[in-house]
């Protein structure tokens, strides 16, 4: 394992100064996994105050101090260095009462939260692993340090984190674990809305992110009751092979890693429920699901503190994932001009995760039809064809020079006139804009 020279820097001159000091978690896990960590975190058997007697002629700063972790600054990067403890009770699910400091790296190591993260090393010793982290990383397992019930009492957002490493790392959560995480899923109540938001996007861009959701539903649950209608929903439609929630779990696999992406098909359809009808024929049906799906998206990621600029683009995508595109440039524009180009592009993306997580009935002309939506977006992107006001070739002050002045007469002119070349009807040019809003101005 290849220490950076910073972090190298710091070890050995605690170590100089008789104390113990390892790199630790994250950073060691993810290097034994073959990835290049973001962080290195360091723990040392010297007291806080040690650690800064050490490093006096470097600028230190007390991010964490009454916990045992001082910050110090290496050629600019922040290196977190904490003295070995062990927490005392925690009362609020989330942190400890107090810690005591103890000169022991086992007993450091045993108050975390998953063997994989309970892995240290320095040059020296070597890997220094109680707890078996090394063995579940080639088993890919996530497994709890101790007692499961324990480690998820002590902080309730752990149990986020154990879904949110198997999701991005596909690994398997260990069955005393899983269990454990079942039965305290409660917990999470206990948690503030943006740590939970924080875990969820993680979780929910990585690669196992459809079996965590599939296995771990009630979890889910819990912060997002909405969602728990959707479960085993039978949608008892030709269009469909997978009830509700499969249905949005299996979308969530099958577009990219990208956050509004997935959170947009993690709510898309979850109105479904709701608004369902069902005909004689026994066949279910789903009308104005999107708008009520939008509403709920809203809700809950207002509730979970997203940005809003996060939660607009979702309800945008929502409200129009489910738009048939008929084959004609004139809808593709209104389209684009509704929703914008970047949203555009991802409805796209949207509209092939939703219909490939559909049935096969009808899924070869369902897929053509987007893709004759999208040749004809890429069409009009590369010409430059009208499809909104600031594109058109008149603007208001051409209109009030025409002596209409009122403002909303200007702008149904205006819209008219954006209507007309949409539809071809019309040339974007000025002059021949100017004389048919002369028409229609007269005829008001």
């Amino acid at each position: 394992m290849k220490i950076p020279q910073n972090a190298k820097l710091i070890i050995h001159r605690l170590q100089n100064a008789g104390f113990e000091a390892f790199a630790v978690g994250g950073c060691v896990r993810d290097s034994l996994l073959g990835f290049t960590p973001h962080d290195w975190d360091i723990c040392t058997s010297a007291k806080p105050e040690q650690i800064k007697a050490c490093f006096e002629d470097f600028n230190t700063i007390d991010i964490g101090i009454k916990h045992g972790t001082v910050a110090i600054i290496v050629d600019k990067e922040p290196f977190e260095v904490t003295t070995y403890r062990v927490d005392g009770e925690y009362r609020d699910n989330r942190h400890p009462e107090s810690v005591t400091f103890t000169s022991n790296l086992r007993e450091d190591l045993a108050r975390r939260d998953f063997t994989v993260n309970a892995i240290a090393y320095n040059d020296e010793y070597g890997i220094a692993d109680f707890y078996g982290g090394e063995s579940d990383l080639r088993n890919r397992l996530i497994r709890c340090v101790g007692n499961p019930d324990e480690r998820f009492r002590e902080d309730a957002l752990r149990i986020l984190r154990a879904l949110r490493f198997a999701s991005c790392y596909s690994f398997s959560i260990e069955n005393k674990t899983a269990a454990a995480i079942h039965r305290n899923s409660e917990l999470l109540n206990n948690i503030a809305a943006e740590r939970i938001q924080s875990e969820l996007v993680r979780l929910l861009c990585g690669d196992g992110a459809e079996d965590i959701f599939n296995g771990f539903r009630d979890v889910f649950a819990v912060f997002i009751p909405e969602l728990a209608e959707t479960f085993d929903f039978d949608q008892k439609n030709k269009h469909h092979r997978y009830d509700v929630f499969h249905h949005i779990t299996h979308s969530v696999g099958l577009i990219e890693s990208d956050p509004v992406l997935r959170l947009t098909m993690l709510f898309h359809d979850i109105a479904k429920p709701r608004v369902c009808t069902t005909d004689k024929h026994g066949s279910r049906h789903f009308k104005g699901h999107q708008l009520v799906s939008a509403d709920i998206a809203r809700e809950v990621l207002s509730r979970l503190r997203f940005p809003t600029d996060t939660i607009e683009t979702c309800v945008t995508l929502i409200i129009c994932h489910d738009v048939r595109f008929n084959g004609t440039l004139a809808q593709v524009k209104r389209v684009l001009n509704k929703i914008g180009v970047e949203n555009m592009r991802r409805l796209f993306k949207v509209q092939y995760a939703d219909t490939l997580s559909q049935s096969d009935y009808l899924r070869g002309e369902k897929l053509a039809k987007i893709d004759t939506a999208k040749a004809q977006f890429e069409q009009i992107m590369a010409e430059n064809q009208c499809f909104s006001l600031k594109q058109l070739a008149v603007n208001g002050r051409d209109i009030i020079d025409m002596g209409v002045t009122g403002g909303k007469q200007i702008g149904r002119l205006l819209n008219l006139l954006l209507d007309s070349v949409i539809d071809g009807t019309l040339p974007n040019e000025k002059a021949a804009l100017l004389a048919v809003a002369k028409e229609y101005s007269v005829k008001e």
